[in-house]
């Protein structure tokens, strides 16, 4: 990648439920690197999965993030030359770049009915394979335009016969790029399979659309997940095809937060009685409500702290930071490979040290707002400072 390209970072959440802690230091991380780089922090909303969105989700992120004080520069709500930050809003952007990776035999078209993919796992099952995938072993067996004469393709695709794109994951080929966090990392082709691109409705999939808008909003880098290493190989091929290595953003993976067993589910802050969530969630399936930091009375400063060393240090002993502090000291060199653990007990210690750093009027807000929760109205100014300031300590 260019030295002189602007830094411009991007978090990608889909509106499918409350905010996970991975998911805002997720957005931290990103947020610290674009400000200490003097670029920009843009948020793009993937909702390309239809069947998947929760209405409310949407506003539901941008309150935290404007609660953590995370805004970004770009977004469905702040705008930007880049727009539109809805991937259901670009739908129309995706399917050329599909039509082009056909054309040079890249991708295919494939015809086949949800019975017929069901069958297929079914009839193609072995002891040594289990459970059969649409890849290089079976693709010449099933309904495609790999499979089938090419008049047969042109009809069916004249008379908009339901269809899908695939890739063509290429055999036994190894694809390797270098992650800022993990160093070299190299896959196999031979066991991925032909990803859907374009669906049957016509809308991207996650892999499509994530590596066409980070070219078109000129991303630079790209931190996320560990769990998105496995789709890597992929969005590596549709770089590689469509827009030349060279143009492919840097990434960098980042390590999973631990619970107490294994990775922190959204179930262990039930579970555990402590919150996983950045602020309150109510599922409107369900109408269960998670509990918040937020309304456990975390300040945004705690909480941000609590998030940026999880997984990250900057070599010294220190653990309490300012937010300018952070964009001074972080580096993704720093960050570990390996999952942090989550203990919630050393995060009420992170809490309790910011209440007692902050003065009593620059805790008046938040407490203010705590008092509301509670249906208490405050009316004296004064009388709630000398309150804060007698309880502050402890």
């Amino acid at each position: 990648m260019s030295s002189t390209k602007k830094v411009r970072v991007r978090f990608a959440p889909s509106p499918t439920g409350g905010l996970h802690l991975g998911g805002v230091r997720t957005v931290l991380y990103n947020y610290l690197f674009a400000k200490q780089h003097q670029g920009n922090f843009i948020v793009r909303i993937e909702d390309t999965d239809q069947t998947r969105y929760v209405p409310g989700a949407e506003e539901y992120i941008f309150n935290c993030l404007q609660w953590t004080g995370l805004e970004p520069d770009e977004s469905v709500v702040h705008g930007g030359k880049y727009g539109p930050y809805r991937q259901s809003e670009r739908k129309e952007i995706y399917r050329p770049y599909a039509e082009a990776l056909v054309d040079k035999g890249y991708a295919y078209y494939a015809f086949d009915t949800p019975e017929e993919l069901e069958r297929m796992r079914k009839d193609f099952r072995t002891t040594d394979n289990p459970s059969p995938q649409y890849d290089h072993t079976v693709r010449m067996k099933m309904r495609n335009s790999l499979s089938m004469p090419r008049e047969e393709v042109a009809r069916l695709l004249s008379e908009n016969a339901r269809h899908v794109i695939r890739i063509k994951m290429p055999e036994n080929e190894t694809l390797s790029f270098t992650d800022i966090i993990r160093g070299e990392v190299s896959f196999n082709t031979s066991v991925v399979d032909d990803k859907v691109l374009i669906k049957a409705d016509g809308m991207p999939t996650y892999h499509m659309a994530v590596v066409v808008d980070d070219h078109l909003m000129e991303i630079s880098h790209v931190f996320r997940g560990e769990e998105w290493l496995s789709s890597t190989p992929v969005h590596l091929l549709l770089w590689k095809y469509l827009f030349g290595l060279d143009a492919m953003p840097e990434w960098a993976h980042l390590p999973l937060i631990l619970g107490p067993n294994g990775k922190l589910s959204k179930r262990d802050g039930a579970k555990y009685g402590f919150p996983v969530f950045a602020m309150n969630w109510k599922d409107p399936k369900t109408n269960e409500l998670t509990e918040g930091f937020k309304e456990k009375g975390f300040l945004p400063e705690a909480f941000i702290n609590l998030l940026a060393v999880l997984g990250w240090n900057d070599g010294s002993e220190q653990e309490l930071f300012t937010r300018a502090e952070l964009i001074e000291k972080f580096s993704l060199e720093r960050v570990q490979s390996g999952g942090a653990k989550f203990d919630y007990e050393k995060a009420k210690w992170f809490n309790h040290e910011w209440i007692k750093k902050l003065t009593a009027e620059e805790l008046k807000e938040p407490v203010r707002d705590i008092y509301e929760q509670k249906g208490i109205v405050v009316s004296d100014e004064k009388r709630l400072v000398e309150v804060i300031e007698l309880i502050r300590d402890r």
